[in-house]
């Protein structure tokens, strides 16, 4: 297919992530509406890749997915 008939696949998408309150971890697409959780990284890192390959149609979804770790400390003063 070519452009004009078809959306050209992303080149990166970038997923914010974060402890989640209960344990594990949290992560949610920029610009897109994907969201997964996961107890440990490894199991996070595959169930992005599994969100990112049920939210596009084959051939559209991005060529990188980024992962950004948002961590926030709270210390005293």
């Amino acid at each position: 297919m070519t452009k004009t008939k078809a959306k050209a696949a992303m080149d990166e998408l970038i997923f914010l992530v974060e402890d989640a309150p209960e344990g594990g971890y949290s992560a949610r697409a920029l610009g897109q509406s994907i969201f997964t959780e996961a107890d440990d990284l490894e199991s996070l890192r595959e169930m992005v890749r599994d969100a990112v390959r049920c939210h596009f149609d084959e051939g559209q979804g991005p060529r990188v997915i980024r992962l950004h770790f948002v961590r926030e400390e709270v210390i005293a003063a």
